[in-house]
């Protein structure tokens, strides 16, 4: 990837360019889902964050858990669940723009004081595309997209995983390389100056 690819991963819809990751271990909840599909999820994500170089934990001191990963069938469903409203503020415009939309999947995020990701909120309707997904790669390509905060548009057109000859699913090697880059100890957990911070990256990704 050129240092212009990999700062577009990162530029919002106003054109502005942000990076973050996680500064504390993950530690991820998943609802709606029996425990065979719970184990596929949390290995995928132990999958990319091995693949980061960063940690996992059983509990965060602070929330319990920081990586929560919501499966269900309506919008609705959301409306019922106690407390959710106190984590993602403004829940309810939320539900009936997703609605909408007639969306399928929503990423919510909270922030250390630093910038780095304190949380994140995962929220996927089990419509029609996303139940013809095989869970191993729906819990892959999620693990992926809380990982860093990417761009609204890094996966519009083009997905995360790619399919090989043989039909195994795997990451995409150039987008492993910027998730691998952006936890190299050197960089900040937070950028806001895409020209610099995408060259950063680019020479990790280089290096490595």
């Amino acid at each position: 990837m050129t240092p212009q690819e990999i700062e577009q991963l990162f530029t919002r819809d106003d054109g502005s360019y942000l990076f973050a990751r996680w500064a504390r271990p993950i530690v991820p909840v998943v609802f709606g889902v029996d425990d065979k599909t719970l184990a596929v999820v949390k290995g995928a994500i132990e999958a990319v964050v091995t693949l980061a170089g960063h940690k996992m934990a059983e509990t965060d001191p602070e929330l319990g858990g920081n990586l929560m990963l919501f499966f269900f069938r309506e919008w609705d469903e959301l409306l019922g669940l106690d407390g959710l409203e106190k984590m993602v503020p403004g829940l309810d415009d939320t539900v009936e723009r997703l609605k909408a939309q007639d969306a399928n999947q929503y990423r919510f995020f909270r922030f250390e004081e630093s910038g780095a990701i304190k949380a994140a909120f995962v929220f996927l309707r089990m419509d029609a595309a996303l139940s013809q997904m095989a869970v191993e790669d729906l819990a892959l390509a999620q693990a992926v997209q809380v990982m860093l905060l990417w761009g609204a548009r890094a996966f519009a057109e083009t997905s995360p995983l790619a399919k090989l000859p043989e039909g195994q699913v795997i990451l995409r090697p150039e987008i492993a390389g910027v998730i691998a880059a952006g936890y190299d100890p050197v960089l900040p957990v937070m950028a806001e100056d895409g020209a610099s911070h995408s060259l950063r990256l680019f020479a990790r990704m280089q290096a490595g």
